[in-house]
């Protein structure tokens, strides 16, 4: 009997899983619903969309895929390192083993979905843009969508035998999970909030010396929580992200071009010459943005009901894990419809109890794995280069320092945090102090 299985998300997760459940044969029927627009027809604001790194988590899943690797490659930026930028202008370069994909995270789903589409006709998957989830019933196995056409509501009734939330941080479906018996989840906001800067390709090219094949990080001084990262993009351009405390900090301030300009020069003056006045104004105006983090005791419900990626376990982006994890999640889902052989109770139940300490870990990876103090900063390159050093001699003997093991391996997130529970409890103690002094 086939089964319909109806994903709200057209994100990176929920088109990779479409993937996966289309390839197990005949089994499966999909209908993918998203709120916004067409990615491929309709323009995104800048800040509303941002760059994100796949590492090995995230390109094995890509790879499963028949030619899905290839096509994410041709719109991505392959980064070799990091380089990290001093204030007296010198700076720390670190390669890593495994070079990393770095795209947009539109550009990211718009190639997973041309390459479904061209996969598979309409009798298999059914994909609906313009719809916003607003009501879901576990008992009837019913979703009601809602989409306007020529400024009319109109409302669609669909009915499921597996629905999938692969609908982000907000997710609609964890909200209703929230109605059963013994879910609970937490949401935090991170101690960080960021805002987008986009150099264009033309002021880039004549006005900034950066090696467009690497992440650029900036520290705004010691012990301070507010950093710089810059990526280079296909087109000449580069985007960046402006990280920095919520409290006490003098983002909010920058009213005016003229403030945000003299900012940029008082503090990061190897790319203050590249912003032009547009983007000035632009970096203005443009919202602050909250970093926030979600953590989930289960992320199934009966045989019926599954959540994925940010929905399950929204983490702050410091590590670059988020994607990486959402794509992984659903290579873990399809290792247990394999491991079941398609029985949806059995899956469902497993994801839960083999994928729920991972997703517990990777939220203690991301807030506690880089240090704020200056001391043990320094203290984790020193650590990292001779991890590096020794792995590479005596590769059995010594494994990579956290860092390295979290972004270059798949090794499970809450085995990295059992072998560094040493190192993460160490930098929870010193960043809680160094933002009580912020």
């Amino acid at each position: 009997m086939i089964k319909k299985v109806v994903i709200i998300g057209a994100g990176p997760s929920g088109l990779l899983l479409a993937h996966y459940l289309l390839r197990r044969g005949k089994k499966y029927q999909i209908e993918i619903y998203e709120r916004r627009g067409d990615p491929q027809l309709v323009s995104f604001p800048k800040y509303r969309t941002y760059s994100l790194a796949l590492s090995p988590r995230g390109i094995n899943a890509l790879r499963n895929i028949l030619g899905l690797e290839e096509a994410v490659r041709a719109v991505s930026v392959e980064v070799a390192g990091t380089v990290i930028h001093r204030k007296n202008g010198k700076t720390v370069f670190r390669r890593i083993k495994t070079p990393q994909l770095t795209l947009d995270r539109t550009n990211l789903a718009i190639a997973i979905l041309q390459n479904l589409a061209s996969s598979y006709d309409n009798s298999r998957v059914k994909i609906h843009f313009n719809s916003k989830c607003t009501h879901v019933d576990f008992t009837a196995k019913r979703v009601t969508f809602e989409s306007h056409s020529i400024g009319q509501a109109e409302f669609r009734y669909v009915n499921y035998d597996l629905l999938i939330g692969a609908d982000g941080a907000s997710s609609v479906v964890r909200e209703e999970l929230l109605k059963t018996d013994g879910f609970k989840y937490q949401q935090t906001c991170f101690y960080k909030d960021y805002k987008s800067i986009f150099l264009s390709p033309t002021d880039a090219e004549s006005k900034i010396q950066l090696q467009p094949g690497n992440l650029h990080s900036w520290r705004l001084r010691l012990n301070n929580a507010t950093n710089l990262l810059l990526l280079y993009q296909l087109d000449g351009s580069w985007s960046g992200v402006l990280n920095f405390p919520h409290d006490k900090n003098q983002i909010a301030e920058l009213s005016t071009k003229e403030k945000v300009l003299q900012y940029f020069h008082e503090n990061f003056p190897e790319i203050a010459g590249a912003i032009a006045d547009e983007e000035a104004e632009a970096f203005a105006s443009r919202p602050i943005s909250r970093v926030v983090s979600v953590s989930c005791n289960r992320f199934h419900h009966g045989d019926s009901v599954l959540i994925i990626g940010d929905a399950a376990h929204a983490v702050p982006p410091s590590i670059g894990q988020g994607c990486n994890a959402a794509l992984e999640d659903v290579v873990v889902f399809d290792n247990l419809l394999d491991e079941y052989s398609d029985n949806l109770a059995k899956a469902l139940e497993q994801f839960t109890i083999r994928r729920q300490p991972d997703a517990c870990a990777l939220l203690e990876l991301s807030n506690y794995t880089l240090p704020l103090s200056q001391k043990l900063f320094v203290e984790f390159l020193i650590r990292t280069s001779f991890s590096t050093l020794m792995h590479k001699i005596f590769p059995k003997q010594f494994q990579p320092f956290l860092f390295d093991l979290i972004t270059e391996s798949t090794v499970p997130y809450s085995e990295i945090l059992n072998d560094y529970k040493h190192w993460i409890t160490k930098v929870k103690k010193t960043n809680e102090k160094v933002l009580k002094k912020i």
